[in-house]
């Protein structure tokens, strides 16, 4: 199995035992992504768009 099927594999394994709570196993899984050389992708913040900007709408009068 080619280190991209294996880390494939694995991730599909992760997200099912997310789902289930499984914190201790998908501990486990993040260890053999490290293992295989998997690095999770880091989510980047949209700088193009202020906090204050960002705001929902209001929900009660006044």
């Amino acid at each position: 199995m080619s280190n991209e099927n294996t880390i494939a594999a694995l991730l599909i394994e992760r997200a099912g035992y997310e789902r289930r709570g499984l914190a201790d196993r998908v501990k486990a899984v993040d260890a053999s992504l490290a293992a295989a050389g998997y690095e999770a992708p880091r989510p980047q913040r949209d700088a193009s768009v202020s906090p204050t900007e960002a705001r929902g709408r209001r929900t009660t009068k006044g």
